[in-house]
């Protein structure tokens, strides 16, 4: 595997950022992550396509662009691979509204070859998608060895419109899916959050997917206000700085959701991800060193003892930590430059929702918010 990366800027143009010596027209696969307003210009997939002309092009706006241990915005992150053992094949498909997720998975799943897939990279937009629902039907139609990771696209701290492009110039509604084969191919993952619960757990006494109504039999939204005190003047944006965390019951593991926004007149919350009802919730706050410290975990758990420097590192981290660590944010890049060495190339993206198992010795994924999610890729 070859990697060129390369960023763009308004005030620069196209920067070099790895491997000078990389000839475009041998790259296979290009990945492209950038702010909405710099990929709703075509001029920007035209040039992207006539630089590598044989390459298939993934494109999604984001809400903070990574390349090495550079946190950017509004700018454009490009990391080129030439793919020496490895086969991709693609699948896009796209989507109108929320309750289209479960199928436009499954939908995704079949324009695959089942065949020596190992993993499948998907990106989705991040106004329009179920996350939950969405890795839901991709296991229901793909066999359970194939990995899922991924994340939902961004749009800044704006919420109003996310973009994906798969050779083509990107827009809304698009989810778009990376399959990977062969048997030189190697692929690992980890993911951490960092946040530290508060309060007592209650819970869900009335959802419906993704949107809570009730915590024990209450309004969800005006529990949710009386904790957050002066930040309910904030909601939704407020909200990414004290997410919940959902376990189902007799469960002790967690996950993390995100509010994507209130309703006032039902007095409810939606998140990324499904709320389902009889699990129970708990508020979470930030603490700075623990996001940090979870960025570090989650490179430790894509560790293997075959692949301790792998090719390419790709992460995707919630726009709800970006906003928490604010001028720190580099910090959770560089603590997993740290754990590769120079060797391995960084690429990613802030995100509404991160794909990814839960943990190291199992291929379940489930969505994530509020999480560092790491995928390596490694051609042996």
């Amino acid at each position: 595997m070859v990697i060129q990366q390369k960023k763009y800027s308004i005030a620069n143009g196209w920067e070099l950022v790895r491997n000078n010596e990389f000839n475009p027209t041998l790259a296979n696969l290009v990945i492209v992550f950038g702010s909405t307003e710099l990929l709703s210009k075509e001029c920007i997939f035209s040039a992207i396509k006539n630089i590598y002309p044989n390459a298939v092009i993934l494109i999604n706006s984001t809400a903070g662009e990574i390349i090495d241990t550079q946190v950017n915005d509004e700018t454009i992150s490009l990391t080129a691979i030439q793919l020496e053992k490895t086969v991709i094949k693609t699948g896009i498909t796209q989507i109108d509204n929320a309750n289209e997720s479960f199928i436009a998975g499954k939908v995704l799943a079949e324009q695959l070859d089942p065949i020596g897939l190992k993993n499948i990279l998907v990106i989705a937009d991040g106004q329009k998608v179920n996350g939950s629902d969405l890795v839901l039907g991709l296991q229901r139609t793909l066999s359970p060895e194939v990995i899922i990771t991924g994340g939902l696209a961004g749009d800044g701290a704006r919420f109003a419109k996310t973009l994906i492009g798969l050779n083509e110039i990107p827009q809304e509604g698009q989810i778009a899916a990376i399959g990977f084969y062969g048997e030189d191919f190697t692929i690992s993952y980890g993911s951490i959050g960092g946040w530290d619960s508060f309060g007592h757990e209650r819970l869900i006494t009335r959802s419906e997917k993704n949107v809570l109504y009730e915590l024990d039999n209450k309004p969800a939204l005006d529990i949710y206000k009386r904790y957050l005190g002066d930040y309910a003047n904030e909601l939704p944006l407020s909200g990414l700085l004290f997410p919940l965390s959902i376990r189902a019951n007799n469960y002790s593991s967690s996950l993390v959701r995100t509010i994507l926004a209130v309703n006032e007149e039902e007095k409810s919350l939606t998140f990324a991800g499904n709320m389902p009802e009889g699990s129970y919730a708990r508020l979470m706050t930030a603490n700075f060193d623990r996001l940090i410290e979870g960025a570090s975990e989650a490179a430790q758990q894509s560790i293997s003892n075959d692949v301790k420097e792998p090719d390419l590192a790709l992460l995707i981290s919630c726009v709800g930590r970006k906003l928490v660590l604010n001028q720190r944010v580099e910090e959770e890049v560089e603590v997993v430059r740290a754990m590769y060495g120079d060797k391995t190339a960084i690429a990613g993206f802030y995100s509404y929702g991160e794909i990814c198992p839960s943990a190291k010795q199992q291929h379940f994924s489930e969505l994530h918010n509020q999480t560092m999610t790491i995928t390596t890729f490694t051609e042996q």
